[in-house]
């Protein structure tokens, strides 16, 4: 048999060892031929009697097994016209099967762990009668399927609570936790701790030792740690509590939770073998639905498309940078320059005092000290990463930058002038990226020496935890430029998304909607603590009024003043307009003065300021929760499609990344374009004509989304 997945060795002990090495995966997953081979290997181990037992182990170094392959998952299972509940069962109790086959096989297997095991990888593990693991904390354990919409489903619900019990199983079920090695020993999810090179000997040793081929819930009288499973009182407390702690988390818009409680409930009454059907059963109900789908579909699929640069010019070869040079030393500049100097990149924090500068480096050593005392960072680490950022004022340490990263004043003359006097010192062929959020790159490039070098580079606050980069094309940026930022953007291990000029690009764009159409409706008298839950219900990260506080009152006024005379008569005016202009004039600057939207007390809780209700008195009629968030959600679709049709972003691909790691569209649905694909479009034309009725043409269907419509066409294919 060809080896593709696994090699299949035979010592002189008599024991298999069986070496994980997916072919053309930089990381183990659980694909078809890997399935095909333990399968083989499983009945070559039973029917075998020289073979005494077996070690199950990695050959790649940067991981065990990293799960399932989500494509595999993706488009054999869900993406088939042909699927039916029937089909998807059995297609995914057939790793459930595979893995039972091996614990009951007969012979000791033993697994030996040296790196990153998540899902299938654990569920693997647990099937395994002995679990062996090297003793380093880098190293993590757990099953994060509910991020991704889905539940456990190799008998993930059934085994971990099994061997740990219910109580503390569910946390890593229900959020996915990770655990380290030393907890999961804690945990008894593992049998043994071992430094790397010794957990194979180790694991061998245990089967020559005598190591019993039968797991815990195989013996008779076996008992669930921690009590007597769903019957103890104990833990039917915690099942009547846990719905209502899953709904306060997930604001019910992750049906998954509900799923493992359910599973983790009824299974626990059964034997493994009916238990990790029902496990099974709920696992296709998931993949079946629409949450699942959309979610593996971005969060990975798509994502792991744009971090391998999907959108790099081919023909160029790879351009890492090596000297940065970053002009603006505040808090955007300061955390760029933290993750570049995190990436081994060497960096030149200017800006036009010294002593902000200094600042700036400051950012890092925060981190950095939060870190070594968490004991995450050595010191040797930060003192090397702080190194490499030197703060100055002067221009001429520029010289040797090939890349250039502008953060300064969102003011274009201030930028141009930090431009030339940039570029009268970096070499020619140094690329010029402007982290502006709001401004046209095709315009700020007017003041650089060369418009084909020049490209937007967007970051998100705060830097170091925003996983997204928005890179803009300017009507001249060549491809050179577009190749070294995204190879940058890799570098530092971002998430990438290339859009085209425009103002407010995409990301800036259609986030202010959501804040707009949110003070659009409380110039209507909807209540703000409606309109803020309705956000937070919705999916969305925060509610529209918290963004607009962080964002800054004071900005989003400068802001909606410049976008009113750039655009002169082809400004619409909204109700939101005067409201900001309202706070503004009232000196409510948001969170920077503690009153905006919110008051800030010290010490205290932030809560809806009670003079909103002066200005804008509640209406009589108060609408449905439902109607408000329809409302904050498509009126960002609604923005994300005008991008789309204008070439914006050209990629729904793009649009559902940017949305979700960019301002934190709500996840649940995969992005905007996702939600309307799963709606259908038909009805979500429907819904907005009825929208744009009642509220005004900010509703106002986009005529490609309508000729879609009538095409019976949808996003994605």
């Amino acid at each position: 048999m060809t080896q593709k997945a696994i090699k299949f060795d035979l010592d002189k002990d008599g024991i298999a060892l069986l070496s994980i090495d997916v072919e053309g995966q930089s990381m183990n997953v659980i694909n078809q031929a890997f399935m095909e081979e333990l399968e083989a290997h499983t009945k070559t181990i039973i029917s075998d009697d020289a073979i005494k037992g077996a070690v199950i182990c990695s050959a790649k170094e940067n991981a065990f097994l990293a799960g399932a392959d989500l494509n595999m998952v993706l488009g054999d299972l869900s993406g088939r016209d042909d699927a039916t509940a029937d089909t998807v069962f059995e297609a995914s109790f057939s790793l459930n099967k595979l893995f039972r086959a091996l614990e009951t096989c007969g012979k000791p297997i033993a697994i030996a762990i040296a790196g990153l095991t998540l899902g299938g990888g654990l569920e693997l593990a647990l099937s395994c009668h002995y679990r062996v693991v090297a003793d380093n904390d880098k190293i993590k354990l757990g099953l994060p399927e509910v991020q991704v919409g889905l539940i456990p489903g190799a008998g993930g619900t059934q085994r971990l609570p099994r061997l740990m019990g219910i109580q503390l199983a569910l946390p890593y079920l229900l959020q996915g936790k990770n655990m380290s090695p030393k907890q999961a020993l804690a945990n008894n999810v593992i049998d043994e701790l071992a430094p790397a090179d010794e957990i194979i000997d180790k694991a061998k040793a245990w089967i020559l030792g005598g190591g019993k081929a039968v797991q815990p819930w195989d013996q008779k009288r076996f008992k669930i740690p921690g009590g007597q499973g769903v019957y103890d009182p104990n833990i039917v407390q915690t099942f009547m509590g846990a719905p209502a702690m899953t709904q306060k988390q997930t604001k019910n818009n992750y049906p998954a939770t509900v799923a493992i409680l359910s599973a983790v409930y009824e299974g626990h009454q059964l034997p493994i073998d009916k238990a990790l059907e029902v496990e099974s059963q709920y696992f296709t109900q998931q993949l079946m639905g629409d949450v699942a789908p959309n979610m593996i579909r971005t969060l990975f699929v798509n994502k792991n498309k744009a971090d391998k640069l999907i959108r790099r010019p081919k023909d160029l070869p790879e351009a890492k940078t090596k000297k940065l040079g970053m002009l603006g030393a505040g808090l955007m500049g300061a955390g760029i320059a933290y993750v570049s100097a995190k990436a081994g990149i060497e960096v030149i924090l200017l800006d036009r005092e010294l002593k902000y500068a200094q600042k700036g480096k400051a950012y890092s050593e925060g981190i950095l000290e939060k870190g070594i005392k968490r004991k995450k960072v050595t010191q040797e680490k930060a003192d090397k990463l702080l190194s490499l950022i030197k703060p100055t004022t002067d221009y001429a340490d520029l010289e040797g930058c090939d890349l250039i990263i502008e953060a300064v004043l969102e003011d274009p003359k201030v930028k141009a002038d930090v431009t030339k006097k940039a570029e009268a010192v970096i070499p020619e062929g140094c690329i010029y990226g402007s982290n502006t959020s709001t401004l046209p790159i095709s315009m700020l490039a007017k003041a650089s020496r060369s418009e084909e070098k020049f490209i937007g580079i967007h970051f998100f606050s705060p830097v170091d935890k925003m996983p997204l980069v928005e890179i803009i094309l300017g009507e001249k940026t060549g491809d050179e430029a577009l190749a070294k930022a995204l190879d940058y953007v890799r570098q530092i291990r971002k998430t990438p998304i290339v859009v085209s000029d425009s103002r407010g690009f995409y990301t800036s764009r259609c986030f202010m909607t959501y804040p707009l159409e949110a003070s659009n409706m409380l110039a209507e008298g909807i209540s703000p603590v409606l309109i803020e839950n309705s956000g937070v219900y919705s999916g969305m990260a925060v509610g529209p009024f918290a963004v607009n506080d962080e964002v800054g009152i004071d900005l989003s006024h400068h802001i909606g003043e410049a976008t009113k005379a750039a655009l002169g008569d082809a400004y619409k005016t909204e109700a939101s307009h005067e409201v900001i202009g309202k706070l503004f004039e009232l000196g409510r600057n948001g969170k920077k003065n503690k009153k905006g939207f919110y008051e800030y007390p010290e010490d205290e809780k932030k809560f809806i300021w009670p003079g909103l209700a002066d200005h804008y008195p509640l209406a009589d009629e108060q609408p449905s929760q439902e109607d408000v968030t329809r409302r904050l959600l498509y009126r960002q679709a609604l923005e994300v499609v005008r991008c789309m049709e204008e070439n914006v972003v050209t990629a729904p691909e793009d649009a559902d990344i940017g949305a979700i790691f960019g301002w934190g569209f709500a996840p649940w649905t995969g992005g905007p374009i996702s939600m309307i694909d799963t709606l259908g479009i038909d009805t979500f034309v429907s819904e907005c004509d009825e929208l744009a009725k009642k509220h005004g043409d900010m509703f106002d269907v986009p005529a490609g989304l309508r000729k879609m419509q009538r095409d019976g066409e949808k996003f994605y294919r």
